[in-house]
This record gives C-alpha cells, structure tokens and sequence, in this order.
C-alpha cells in the first residue's frame, strides 16, 4: 500500500483565480505558515484549453516551478469535472438530463460523464496534462476528477445503457417483471424495446436498481481515469480522490450517489472533503464520522484534501478551534490536513467561502493559527503519521438502504443517515470508536474483526448477508439494529417472511405490525431514563419469541404497552439487540450504556464534551488524543505514564489534568 512520508499540512491553490500575480509572494507566506503541500489544477480546463485542441499551460508551469523552488510539495487534480464552455457548445447532447431536466451550461458537474465525446476530450487533457508535469519531481500524487458522481445523468443513451444492463441480468425478462413486480398498475414490459423512461416509474424497486447502475457508472469512471494516469505514474507517485459526504448544509452523512467502497479499489490512497458546522456549534463528530468513513474505504490511513480554514458564513474558528480541528482529523488516521483554500475568492459562486488568506490577502488570525500547526505537523510527524485504529465496532453502510429511505420513508425521515448518525453520534459522545464497512464487503473474515455490529436501518438487505450476520452472532459476536432492518432484499423487494427476515432467531422476536408514536413514551425497570423519552416517526411492535428474550424497553401507551421496543437476546455465543424506534438522543444513550452492559463492552468514563481518540503510531507507542469540544475547562484522567506532545510535558498514570476551553492534549506511551 503507498502511503505519504510525512504528516503534510496545506491548501488548495489557484494562481488562476487570483486577482493579481502574487505567486512568490503566497509562496512565502506558505513556508512561513508551515505549508508542506498543495493540490492545484481540478478546475482549470477552460484555461488550459480555452479553444479546441488549442493549449495553454502557463499557470500550470508557474505554480509547478515556483512550489519547487519553495519545497512545497504538490497534488495535481485532473480538471474533468467542470467542461469548458466550448465543449459543451461542441456536442449539444453532453450536458446530463436528469430528473429535472435538461442541464444548462454555467455550474459544474453538470456533463454525462458516459459521454464519447466528453470522454474523448477528458482523456486528451488528461494525457496532456500528465505529459506536461513529467519533468517535476515534487509532485507526489494526482487526485482523480472532483467530488465525482454520476450527476443524475439519464438521458436516452444512459436509459439504453441501463436496458442492457438489465438484459444481461434477466435473459428471461418474465423473471426481471417477477423481480421487480412490476404486474402492479400495469407496469409489465413484455418486450425490451418497450422498457420506459425510467424517470416516469412509481416503482421503487426499478428505481433503485437504475440508481445502483448510475453508481457503477462511477466506479467504471474512476477506473478508466485511473488507467490513463498509471501510465505515466512514478512508483513514489500515487492516485487519489476527494470523496465528499450527504450534505445538510455540512458533511453529515454516508454519498448516496457513489460506491465509494468500489470506487476506492481504484485508488491507493482514499481522500475526502470534511465541512461542519463551527464556533459553537463545533462537536468534532463530523470530523470523526468522515474520517471514520474514509479511513474504512481502505482500512488505512488517508488525506483530508478538503476542510474549512475560514470557511462558509458562521464557521469561522475561534481561537484555538483550527488546531482543534486540524489534530481531531489526525486523531481519525489522516496523514494530511489541506484547506480549500489558500486565498479568498473575489468572485463567483464561492466568494464567500473563505480561504486562509482574507480577501485583501494579508496575514489574519487564521494564518497566524496556521502557522502553529504547521509547526507542529513538521515537528511531531514521525510520532503522529500512519497511526493505526483498532476499534472493536463496526457499523454496516448500504447504499440500498440509503436510496430506500427515499423512496420508502420511515415517517418524515427519508434520509437513512437520519438514523445512521443517530446512532453513530450517541456512540461518540460516549467515546466508542468505530469503523463503518460496507455491505457488500462484509463477510466473516471481516464480521470476526468486531466485537459489536451495527445495523442502522440497513432496510435492503441480501440473503448471504442476513445468513453472515447470523452465524457471527452464534459464533459469540454481538449485533445491535434499529428498526427496519432486514426489511427487504437488494431489489428492495419486501420479503414475504417474519421481520426482521432471517434473523428473528437471532434476535428472538418478530412483529407484523408498525405505527406513528403519536403521544407513545418508553418505561423500563432495566433502563434508568433521566427523563421521559420522547419518540417520533415510527415504532414497531416487538413480540418477543419466548421468555428467553429480555424485554429491555416496553411502550409506555394504554394500547401498546403489552409490546417490547428494545429486545436482547443471548444467541450461540452472543447476543442480539434490537431498536423498534426512533427516539430522543438522551434516552438513545441510555438504553446503550445499558447494551454495552449486555455486550460486555466497557464505556469509557470520559463523556462529550470531552472525547477520547487512540491508536498506535508507527514505532509502535500508544497515542492518545484528548479533545475539549466546549467552551469550558474540562479534566481528564490520564492512563498511562507518557509524555505529552504538543506541550513537552511528562505525565503520570491517574493524574488529574485540566485541558481549557477548545483545547487538546496528545500522550504518548
């Protein structure tokens, strides 16, 4: 597996943005911050190519020879996924139709990435481009396309495409209208040549299928770009890409429109973009939960290629917060932290989405923060980088279930990540670590690496699937799922069994029957609640098998009070826990301080705001991370005899420490 050699700290730059040359000047301020690399380049066709066949590489060159001369080492992104306007006037059918419509040129991403003549064109400035950086031996890596998806691109070709698909999978096409039953309100296609535009169906099953196509059209996109670059790739070079997340204003969850898992096969090292919110509303949990995700596409570490420095409105860091933020990603397994960007974009959509530099371009706080980090990249890298995770839960991603939701909500929740940061964010609070793998990875090779698994939801679920998690559970793992899981097969076809399908021995309960909470609570004797949970959107009513399976929670309703919520049930060598509701997070953590109880898994006794992170660095020391995410002192009790890092002090196991507001501390064995 490569890997970088050193922690790197640095930006996104573009000398083709700014407003005047200032290259020696960035330059400068950039060796002076602690700057060790930048990544330039995805944006810029339209300046390299600003006609047909006609190229330009200036920019290109002057960053390339002046970040040498600086020793500010670069990532190159190849520049395909925003088109130039000339290629879009060039093929009329390039730009996407979608759901909504045909596209429009003026945003990104916005082109059929199936496109010949897209394709054509991208592979020419790629070997372009990848024949004009030859000569320079800083470069360290190439980022593939940007924040790449299929961009809901199902126009007639891609419809086409997507019938041949099908056809390949149901020669017999009465077994592809038995798949997806589509007898229902006459939907049943006796001839391929009558399959209809997939944008009209009422069918989700078929719609999900067309969706699982677009992923893999993404996944057959970073293939074919990775292949060109190989050829020019030196050994010490590598590929890789910035994945972004589900966006609620922030990076919040799992990309619903990409396999990232796929995908990843295809690069050597996973990259992501992190945004959260800030100031007071900074938890880190976004942090963790990226990083958590990226560094689980390759189960190794990983570059964050994007992350706020300024930021969008109201991110802005008080002090002390971007060294918070910039050691949290650290603390996840990344061996790099870049911003986008370096400078303060003075025009255009981004303008105030701000970079380092403010828009006069001078030094400001931020850059002043920068500089401490930077230092402290450079000095404590070889105690920092490549630091191994070994978490003992893990939590299953699927895309399925994602697009389910959609399609089949649970209430007013249509979004799957609903639940799957539900879950995944009352587990940091309580300092519970976790890996997030993927569905359709998961075997018991990979199952017998934890102790805990967590189903979130996973509403599409196969048959192999149900049958691993079965024989984990027997073969003395644990298993925890929220409601809804097990519901349906990887069509999202329902199965026609007792829910959850497959695993109801596992869990040693069922139930037929599911309903709004209205005015529903919780009671327990085995849960202590501090106050009275609050449930919403959708409950399911458990019957529990036998006497065997402990009713943890029950309804607290005049008619559903006679119904369990939570269920546990020992099972072969483990045990099996089961959510059927959606409820307050308070009241969520305290049902799972009570699981964990069940589990044998130990809670850690740090709590939010205070979080603990660990692993093991490359020499083999144990490496701590104690983060402060609130504006208060908070103290922490130290484990073992150590040193810590960032302020050269010696520590002793059980000493008290006091770590201030929106501070950290590092110990090292």
């Amino acid at each position: 597996m490569k890997t970088v050699k050193k922690l790197y700290y640095g930006a996104a730059y573009y000398d083709e943005y700014l407003p005047y040359d200032r290259l020696t000047t960035d330059m400068e301020l950039m060796k002076k911050a602690g700057i060790s690399l930048i990544r330039i380049a995805e944006s810029t066709w339209s300046t390299w190519e600003p006609k047909d066949g006609v190229f330009d590489f200036t920019h290109l060159h002057r960053v390339l020879r002046a970040s040498k001369d600086a020793g500010i080492d670069v990532i190159v992104g190849t520049p395909t996924y925003a088109v130039p306007p000339w290629l879009a006037r060039k093929y009329p059918d390039l730009l996407a139709v979608t759901h909504d419509g045909p596209q429009l040129y003026g945003h990104r991403q916005n082109m059929d990435l199936t496109h010949p003549g897209y394709l054509l064109h991208a592979q020419r400035i790629i070997r372009r481009l990848m024949e004009e950086v030859q000569p320079y031996p800083h470069i360290i890596g190439f980022q593939i396309d940007n924040e790449t998806k299929p961009y809901d691109t199902c126009g007639p070709r891609v419809q086409q495409m997507f019938t041949e698909y099908l056809k390949k999978q149901y020669p017999d096409i009465d077994a592809f209208n038995q798949q997806y039953g589509l007898n229902y309100w006459s939907n049943r296609v006796q001839d391929w040549a009558d399959m209809p535009d997939i944008r009209g169906t009422i069918n989700g099953s078929l719609a999900a299928e067309f969706e699982q196509f677009q992923r893999n059209l993404v996944t057959k996109f970073f293939r074919w770009q990775a292949e060109i670059i190989r050829e020019y790739l030196r050994p010490s070079q590598f590929i890789t890409h910035n994945f972004d997340f589900s966006w609620r204003g922030y990076s919040y969850g799992y990309q619903p429109d990409v396999n990232q898992y796929d995908a990843a096969q295809y690069l050597d090292i996973a990259g992501s973009d992190i945004y959260h919110p800030g100031e007071d509303h900074l938890t880190g949990a976004e942090i963790a939960f990226g990083g958590d995700l990226t560094r689980s596409l390759k189960r190794d570490n990983y570059l964050i290629l994007e992350t706020q420095a300024q930021g969008n409105h109201g991110w802005l860091a008080y002090p002390g917060q971007l060294r918070l933020q910039a050691f949290s990603h650290l603390a996840s397994g990344a061996d790099c932290v870049e911003y986008w960007h370096w400078h303060s974009i003075h025009n255009a959509i981004e303008s105030y989405w701000k970079g380092i530099l403010s828009h006069n371009l001078k030094e400001n706080a931020t850059y002043r923060e920068c500089m401490t980090i930077g230092a402290d990249f450079k000095r404590l890298s070889d105690d920092l980088i490549h630091l191994k995770k070994r978490n003992r839960i893990a939590m299953i991603m699927s895309n399925r279930s994602n697009t389910a939701f959609r399609y089949f909500p649970a209430g007013t929740i249509d979004d799957q990540n609903t639940i799957v940061r539900w879950l995944y964010d009352a587990f940091y609070r309580m300092n519970l670590e976790m890996d997030l793998i993927s569905d359709t990875q998961t075997d018991q090779t990979v199952l017998a690496d934890y102790d805990l698994i967590l189903l979130p939801s996973v509403y599409s679920m196969t048959k192999s699937l149900t049958v691993q998690l079965d024989q984990y559970v027997k073969n003395g793992g644990h298993l925890l799922a929220a409601m809804r899981s097990a519901f349906a097969d990887e069509h999202l076809k329902i199965y026609a069994d007792d829910q959850p399908y497959g695993l109801t021995g596992c869990f040693g309960m069922t139930y037929d029957q599911f309903t709004l909470p209205g005015g529903t609570s919780l009671q327990s004797d085995a849960v202590p609640f501090a106050k009275k949970p609050v449930l919403s959107d959708w409950m399911e009513l458990l019957i529990p098998a036998d006497e065997n399976t402990e009713t943890l929670v029950r309804y607290d309703h005049p008619y559903w009070k006679e119904y369990a919520a939570v269920t546990h049930h020992a099972y072969g060598n483990g045990s099996a826990a089961y959510l059927g509701c959606f409820f307050d997070a308070d009241s969520l953590e305290a049902v799972l301080r009570t699981l964990m109880e069940r589990f044998g898994i130990a809670v850690p006794k740090e709590h939010f705001p205070l979080i603990r992170k660990e692993g093991v660095n490359q020499n083999g020391a144990a490496v701590t991370y104690f983060f402060n995410y609130s504006g208060a002192p908070v103290n922490y009790t130290v484990p073992y005899d150590g040193t810590e890092l960032t302020k050269h002090v010696t520590f002793h196991a059980q000493d008290t420490v006091r770590l201030e507001a929106w501070d950290f501390h590092i110990l090292r064995s």
